[in-house]
């Protein structure tokens, strides 16, 4: 599971408990279109090619293709993809690279994306390749020469808190100041700027070909261009301390010369002879040609115009970095990304108004009006564009500590009303929930802001939460208390790591600068885009008054469609102990800190058993088993390193960050390795060899508790468990009476009180328990009313309701208690039966005939008239159903015994019914006996009928237990789609059978099909993935596990083995699985008595119909299968066959040729399991099978023409989908196995399959002959 929305009653409605006045908080900024990973990679891509130019003195412009503008980083990869620019080049790949970014095949389309390659992104990959230094020499250094110390500008802090500056050189800054947009006057003397203006909600996005330049650079003709300011670091001496240390001073120049070579020159001292000789060009290592020359302005070294690559046509004006510089500064890894702070307040109200405008405006329209579904295909739509940049705020993480939460809360402070203190002490407040007794929060002793104690949330139209799993893997809850819905999507636990696979390898980027970017909660990717690569993600809008729970480890995002407020907290169960214990070995692993220590939680509720209810105590106990053999293993470790020093310590005193490990992080508590010589480290059991250089005997082991004290906490654990135990049983000898020791009421309340002492949870024998103590209770005081009436006798024992009394007679009976009034209630019914026995009709209408002629009304005689009337139109309907062209059905005579039964007159035509109903259940029960397995949920008509809908329901068939167990298939009446009356009609039901045989082998073919061209991940009949032993049935060509299934036996275990066939295609490896082999498949000579038996009722079954259908179509087959094998082609075959056995029987031998000959006697076939010969020969044993497989040829042993083998195949499908086992089928499949190459690996499969069940039973000493596999794929008898 991953993610559950719980809808409470609609009388829930917890109040708003938060104080509105006083609640002020600061949002986050989100600018949507950073959110997306995929997207915030080709926006890193775009910073830092705007930065190579930026560098260069340049702007970057992105041209307009084809009205769009170009995508630069997709362009690169694609190029990247085809082998590089010069291979692209040479084989004139660029139309191909137009064609895979999404552009329609125009003319010279591939031309311009390489002129806009070659002018945009080529310089670029160039200098991140380092190729244009390829000829790059380090320039000597002189001791006594002046050192410019590197300036390093800030860049954009983690954007979780701080407030970026205002001149950060970081990731997108000048988003976060606003920057002069390019004027009209502008765009229309520049068509370029012209074409590339971008409309959005958001701002405009500056350095897409829209940065704005300074407007001083601009001068008219003849102006001289001035150089931008520039920073010099200078390094001073100052004489504050006691060491002179060295102080940086800034110093802002403003040259108003031009940037030429010789201004650029004169920055440095020009009278010293070493700085002279460091004027070559670090390419080339010469002086001259000065007027070539470049004075780089970052690391001061030279370079010519034409040593470049490429080139320089003349020396650029204005500021110049060298190739180095350049690369140096482009190749720096990206910063962290975290959502910033804003820098204003807001309330409650003043923020509801912003997000509302906001919602209105964008949408333009009311906000109650916007529909879910268009505000999350525009969050979509804006979180994956790079052309508009709509920023939104996002109340999150709120602690509830410093406003109150928004459920009421019992503080003592101030009185809550009546009506507000049911919904404090809630279990669904979400304040109580972490700190229920079933919680294992609540041992926590610390109030955890965010898991123990709720956070709030404060949302707006397209506010988003990223995808993320809660710390230590936890259970989280959360709750709408007002506004827009949520839209959340989920993925299952068990996807969690193919999630984070995804992600990885289509952002490898993004992961390489910040492996744990995911625990960081800043990141989005499209579900639509993890769903196409296999991940399953499920989404649910959550509305306000709804909870939505996440399971431990199940990823989730979403966003939010408007102005709402949410409160949402951590809670773990019992089950969730071994989840996180393997998020606390995964943290260990990624050295990511602890927010609690795991082995602390577990200590201290071991150390207070008698406090866990029992669920809980028995998930700590195999926790807690666990720690102690973990603990010992790594002490023992420790001592072998030479470790003997040790001493105790409390870290549970110590503050976390003290007791962490130095390597892996994780929070010590059970122990950790420290030094003598070295105080401040402190290690892990784990990391023992990452402590220090030190000698063993100068470590020493700090531990909590010694092995032999966590013994015996773990020896209490076991006896709280082990206590519901002996409770347990004791209570089922009370209630598992066998007519004697009946217990005594008193008993089981003692039973029900220890229950509650002791804190047993709520379970299903608990309730029993209680049930049989509350209608004993019952029981006995019917028993006493009636009992203590004083007017009670044997004559007014008639006037008792008959059936309440004899209900009440079996409700004591059931009882495991001693009733002691049972006898004198079994008088009291019986003396009620004597006044209730029936009379035939003929002395009813005697009675009333007499009645009629005495002068007086006597009551009872309108009773006797109604019974009466109803035994004649009894009589009548029964006259009428045997009176039919057809006999009588069995749903109809059985309605007529029930009513019969039923009525208070003695009928002499119901025994006769009752009869003929018997011998109809009589034959059903034996035809369900020869056809129906035990194991397999099939009724008997289904079987017997066509798999008319065996497409339709192949969902169904991975779900196969579950259906078994929950009886999730179609009842009688719908396995031939025919109505109750149309099953009365013979001819209905012969051409619905004939029309379900057409629509069951068109269905087989279809789910042939689709089985063989899919890989699922889930197969078998227990759902898991594909493993080892795999096999593939003849008939839906499904896959199943070897061992889940029946399969083919090749051997069985009489215990004499013979000479195995040499004739490979005669073994028995037909395998078909549990959903096509329906039934046991009996031979044709039983279903035959069954229709002679059939012949003899004067009752009619659909069963029986089908079966007489069954039977003709069997037969049918069996004519055709007769004639072809007869045709002169295939009989020829069959004899060749038979003739190369004999030869290969030959060849070993007289001995083995004796043993064959016993052994070619026709098997008796099994259901999918073990054949058996008729005379009790042992079948070959599997080592001379095994030896005999390696010396198979595989090619086809006989030849026959495809239309033949065509038509063979049609008939074994056919054969295959009777329920009726057919010689026929045999030697047809023979002739196939044969026809074809030798199925090697299957062989080799069912061999091994067979030796691990011999195995297994040999092992457990149950290897019996005549020993088959069961349908679970077990052997049983």
């Amino acid at each position: 599971m991953q993610m559950e929305e719980y809808i409470l009653p609609k009388d829930w409605q917890p109040p708003f408990a938060v104080e509105v006045d006083n609640f002020h908080f600061t949002p986050r900024i989100q600018r949507l279109n950073e959110l997306e990973a995929e997207t915030r990679v080709k926006l890193n891509y775009l910073d830092q090619i705007a930065k190579f130019w930026e560098i260069q003195g340049s702007s970057l412009k992105i041209p307009n293709v084809e009205r769009r503008i170009l995508d630069l980083y997709t362009l690169n990869k694609i190029v990247l993809d085809e082998g590089g620019y010069e291979l692209v080049c040479r084989d004139r790949k660029w139309a191909r690279v137009a064609q895979r970014i999404g552009y329609p095949s125009v003319k010279n389309l591939g031309s311009l994306l390489r002129s806009h390659y070659e002018r945009i992104v080529y310089p670029f990959h160039m200098y991140q390749s380092g190729a244009n230094l390829a000829g790059y020499s380090e320039r000597p250094r002189y001791n006594n020469e002046e050192k410019d110390k590197e300036y390093k500008p800030h860049s954009i802090p983690l954007r979780q808190s701080v407030q970026p500056s205002k001149t950060s050189y970081g990731r997108r800054a000048k988003r976060l100041t606003s920057e002069p947009e390019p004027t009209e006057e502008d765009i229309e003397k520049n068509p370029e700027l012209k074409k590339l203006q971008i409309y959005g909600a958001g701002p405009k996005m500056m350095g897409l070909g829209l940065m704005a330049k300074d407007k001083n650079l601009h001068k008219k003709e003849g102006d001289v261009l001035e150089c931008p300011p520039t920073l010099v670091v200078k390094e001073e001496v100052g004489v504050d301390s006691e060491e002179s240390q060295p102080h940086l001073t800034l110093e802002r120049s403003l040259s108003p010369q031009p940037c030429t070579k010789m201004t650029m020159r004169h920055r440095r001292s020009t009278n010293s002879s070493q700085f002279m000789d460091s004027y070559v060009c670090r390419i080339c290592s010469r002086g001259d040609d000065d007027g070539k020359l470049l004075l780089c302005d970052g690391c001061n070294d030279n370079y010519h115009t034409f040593c470049l690559l490429p080139p320089l046509p003349e020396p650029p004006k204005g500021i110049w970095h060298c190739p180095k510089c350049v690369m140096a500064e482009c190749t720096r890894p990206p910063e962290a990304f975290g959502f910033e702070q804003a820098t204003w307040q807001y309330t409650l109200q003043s923020f509801g108004e912003m997000a509302d405008s906001f919602k209105a405006d964008y949408f333009n329209m009311p906000v109650h009006m916007v529909p879910t579904e268009l505000v999350e295909k525009e969050f979509w739509r804006l979180v994956n564009s790079i052309e508009e940049d709509v920023t939104v705020q996002y109340g999150a993480d709120i602690h509830s500590k410093e406003f109150s939460s928004g459920f009421p809360i019992l503080d003592g402070k101030t009185e809550l009303p009546p009506e507000e203190k049911a919904y404090a002490t809630s279990g669904w407040n979400l304040n109580v929930m972490p700190v229920l007794e079933q919680s294992v929060l609540c041992h926590i002793n610390a109030d955890i802001s965010g898991m123990k104690v709720p956070w709030l949330y404060v949302g707006m139209v397209f506010s988003a939460f990223c995808w993320h799993i809660e710390d230590h893997w936890s259970y989280s809850i959360n709750y709408l208390h007002w506004g827009e819905p949520k839209t959340w999507y989920g993925v299952p636990s068990s996807a969690a790591e193919q999630l984070e696979e995804v992600m990885k390898k289509l952002t490898p980027e993004l992961f390489e600068s910040q492996p744990d970017l995911l625990h960081q909660l800043v990141t989005l990717m499209n579900p639509n885009t993890l769903m196409s690569h296999g991940v399953p993600v499920v989404r649910t809008n959550q509305c306000a008054g709804e909870f939505v729970i996440t399971f431990p480890r199940a990823y989730h995002s979403g966003f939010n469609q408007g102005y709402n407020f949410a409160e949402a907290v951590n809670f773990c169960t019992a089950d969730w102990l071994p989840t996180g214990r393997k998020c606390i070995e995964h943290y260990r692993r990624l050295r990511r800190y602890c927010v609690f220590s795991h082995e602390e939680l577990i200590c201290k509720m071991s150390a207070c058993p008698e406090k866990l209810d029992l669920s809980l105590a028995s998930a700590v106990h195999k926790d807690m088993l666990l720690l102690v053999r973990q603990e010992r293993r790594l002490r023992k470790a420790l001592m072998e390193k030479g470790v003997t020093e040790a001493e105790r310590e409390a870290f549970e005193l110590l503050p976390d960050d003290e007791r962490q490990c130095q390597k892996c992080k994780t929070t010590c508590f059970l122990s950790a390795l420290a030094c003598y010589n070295c105080p401040q480290g402190l290690v892990c059991l784990y990391h023992i060899d990452d402590l220090c250089q030190c000698l063993p005997s100068r470590q020493y082991l700090r531990y909590r508790y010694t092995l032999d004290e966590l013994l015996a906490m773990l020896h209490k654990l076991k006896g709280r468990v082990e206590s519901f135990d002996t409770w347990a049983n004791k209570v089922r000898r009370a209630l598992e009476f066998r007519n004697v020791g009946r217990t005594e009421l008193e008993h089981l309340r003692v039973l029900k009180a220890e229950a509650v002492e002791n804190k047993f949870a709520q379970n299903d024998l608990l309730q029993e328990l209680k049930d049989t103590i509350k209608e004993t209770e019952l029981c006995i005081n019917e028993a006493k009313k009636l009992l203590d009436n004083p007017y009670l006798d044997r004559s007014s024992a008639a006037a008792i309701s008959l059936n309440s009394l004899n209900k009440l007679i079996h409700r004591i009976q059931a009882l495991p208690c001693v009733f002691n009034q049972l006898p004198r209630l079994e008088v009291i019914l019986w003396s009620a039966l004597f006044f209730r026995q029936k009379h035939p009709p003929a002395t009813l209408e005697a009675i009333i005939k007499e009645a009629e002629n005495i002068p007086v009304q006597l009551p009872n005689t309108l009773s006797l008239k109604e019974a009466l009337c109803k035994a004649k139109a009894w009589s009548a309907d029964v006259d009428e159903i045997q009176r039919g062209d057809h006999y009588p059905c069995l749903d109809d005579l059985e309605g007529l015994v029930a009513v019969g039964r039923d009525l208070s007159v003695k009928m002499q035509e119901l025994h006769q019914l009752e009869v003929e109903v018997a011998a109809a259940h009589s034959w059903r029960d034996k035809a369900a006996k020869t056809f129906l397995k035990k194991s397999l949920c099939f009724t008997l008509l289904e079987v017997l009928c066509p798999s008319s809908d065996v497409f339709s329901s192949s969902e169904k068939r991975p779900h196969w237990r579950k259906a078994k167990e929950h009886s999730l298939y179609r009842s009688d009446k719908e396995s031939l789609g025919l109505s109750a009356q149309d099953l009365r009609d013979p001819a209905c039901i012969v051409l619905a059978f004939k029309e379900g045989e057409q629509k069951e082998k068109a269905g087989i073919l279809k789910l042939r099909t689709m089985n063989s061209s899919i890989q699922r991940r889930r197969v078998c009949v227990c759902g898991e993935p594909p493993g080892e032993l795999m096999l593939r049935c003849e008939l839906c060509q499904d896959l199943f596990h070897g061992l889940c299934v029946p399969f083919p036996r090749l051997t069985s275990h009489c215990g004499t083995h013979s000479s195995p066939s040499p004739a490979w295609w005669e073994w028995n490896s037909h395998f078909l699985c549990p959903h096509c082999i329906r039934s046991r498949r009996p031979q044709l000579q039983t279903i035959l008595s069954l229709l002679v038996a059939l012949q003899k009722l004067p009752v009619r079954l659909p069963e029986g119909e089908a079966l007489q259908c069954l039977t003709e179509r069997a037969m049918s087959w069996q004519d055709r299968a007769r004639r072809v094998l007869a045709t002169p082609e295939i009989s020829a075959a069959a004899t060749a066959l038979v003739e190369k056995r004999q030869k290969l029987q030959h060849n070993k031998g007289p001995q083995a040729l004796r043993e064959t000959t016993c052994n070619e006697q026709t098997p008796i076939a099994n259901e999918n399991g073990d054949s058996h010969l008729k005379n009790g020969t042992a079948i070959p044993d599997l080592d001379a099978m095994a030896a005999l497989i390696s010396q198979i040829d595989k090619t086809p042993v006989l030849e026959i023409s495809i239309g033949s083998r065509a038509l063979l195949e049609d008939l074994m499908l056919e054969g295959d989908l009777l329920e009726v086992a057919l010689e026929e089928e045999l030697s047809i499949w023979r002739l196939l196995q044969a026809s074809q190459p030798a199925c090697v690996e299957k062989l080799k499969t069912l061999i091994e399959l067979d030796t691990s069940v011999i195995e297994q039973c040999r092992l457990c000493g149950s290897l019996l002959p005549g020993m088959v596999v069961s349908d679970e794929g077990h052997t049983m008898n």
